[in-house]
């Protein structure tokens, strides 16, 4: 999960750092480091799980979504 895939998945679900710090037990501090691609790999993991099971669908290059959405060119 990049920086921006983990930004343009919380404008999809609305959600901002201090929501989904709740939503998945982190302290919102550790949530700003993935803003700037700094944190921890097991943290980024831990929130691409959470953020999956809540609808989201990270695609990497030439992927196809299985649903409406957004992507970077």
């Amino acid at each position: 999960m990049t920086p921006q895939q983990f930004k343009m998945a919380k404008a999809a679900l609305g959600l901002s750092n201090p929501e989904l710090a709740e939503l998945t037990g982190l302290h919102r501090n550790t949530l700003n480091k993935l803003d700037k691609g700094t944190g921890k790999e097991s943290t980024v993991q831990h929130v691409r799980l959470a953020l999956e099971a809540q609808g989201i669908q990270f695609l990497e290059t030439g992927e196809v979504a299985a649903g409406p959405g957004v992507a970077l060119k």
